[in-house]
């Protein structure tokens, strides 16, 4: 379910301003509302015929909207949605809870975009944020707050809309805020284990207190990342390639502040001015096969780059996937009030 700020409108609004919200959104509707009371929702095809009866844009919507929209429930199961929204041929359903309020919006492409998935998902939520202090002087920094929830829900809400549901969190300086907020995962839907890390292992080392038995390719990803990456299309990639390990990587550009001499010998053969250098970077996110596994030492410091090396050493094969998505590493005070001022533009659900 997503959320409705952007596509809101009241009855007053003009047709320029149902234009605006439908054009923010990605779902071509805009809902008419009144506070949290639904009214009724307009679309392109609402406004088309609006101008066809020779409405302008400064006109108001009063008059133009369905007032009697399909709409579900927040307590309905997700294929009874699927087969109302199908039988009725909309794409949109705007939920209700049981006192008739608008929570949000249903989109027919979320609920058929992807089955239950088993694979595990590892979040290393265990670092020390210490260039972030004070912010994480008393709380680590996946629970910080970004939008208005803490970073770590966020991201385990970006993987339930690809369907995964079986998360583990690795976990170490102030754990308890985590599991206390957390729980087993009953109330996001999910089940979440721990990995304790008694001693920091680094991000590759944590993988070493999973239990015994993974027999399914294993996401992992930094607890500190904002990213709308599609982490369905992201597994999907790593299995067609037939990879031992995927590394989501990150296009990286730094400008040279000064002209750039190349020489061959003493003699010049080239002069580029403040020359912009491309790089890719480590993303912070990974796919692994269970295999891989067998490589982590027993309780000793051990990063994915090292891991990644093995690999690569070993002629095993490795990829890359390039994020073109929203990605944000929050690990600078300006990082964070950069992703919170960037936060309602990205994350809708």
């Amino acid at each position: 379910m997503r959320n409705t700020r952007k596509i809101t409108i009241s009855r007053k609004a003009t047709i320029r301003e149902a234009i605006k919200a439908i054009d923010k959104g990605v779902m071509q509707i805009a809902l008419v509302v009144d506070g949290d009371q639904l009214l009724g929702t307009i679309t392109d095809g609402d406004i088309r015929r609006a101008f066809l009866q020779g409405k302008g844009l400064e006109d108001p919507v009063d008059g133009l909207f369905n007032a009697a929209p399909l709409t579900g429930r927040i307590n309905q199961p997700k294929e009874d949605l699927v087969q109302l929204a199908l039988a009725h041929g909309v794409k949109q359903l705007p939920m209700l809870d049981d006192e008739e309020r608008l929570v949000g919006i249903e989109y027919l492409d979320d609920c058929l975009l992807s089955p239950k998935k088993s694979n595990p998902v590892v979040l290393m939520a265990g670092g020390l944020g210490t260039r972030l202090r004070p912010l994480t002087t008393d709380i680590p920094k996946p629970m910080l707050t970004v939008g208005s929830k803490p970073i770590l829900e966020t991201i385990l809400e970006s993987f339930l809309r690809y369907g995964f549901e079986n998360f583990y969190f690795s976990v170490n300086y102030k754990s308890e805020k985590i599991r206390e907020y957390f729980g087993n995962g009953e109330r996001f839907g999910v089940q979440i284990s721990y990995l304790n890390e008694s001693e920091r292992l680094g991000t590759a080392g944590a993988l070493s207190l999973l239990p015994e038995g993974i027999d399914q390719s294993l996401i992992v990803m930094n607890g500190d990342l904002l990213t709308n990456v599609n982490f369905e299309h992201l597994i999907n990639y790593h299995r067609l390639a037939s990879s031992s390990a995927t590394m989501c990587v990150r296009e990286y550009q730094l400008q040279v502040p000064y002209g750039v001499v190349y020489t061959d010998g003493a003699t010049i053969s080239e002069i580029r001015e403040k020359p912009t250098q491309k790089f890719f970077v480590n993303a912070g996110i990974y796919v692994l096969e269970p295999e891989v596994l067998k490589r982590i030492p027993q309780q000793t410091f051990f990063d994915m780059p090292q891991l990644y090396q093995q690999l690569i050493d070993a002629r095993e094969k490795v990829c890359s996937f390039p994020i073109k998505d929203y990605w944000m590493d929050i690990g600078q005070p300006t990082d964070f009030d950069q992703a919170n001022s960037e936060y309602g533009d990205v994350f809708d659900f």
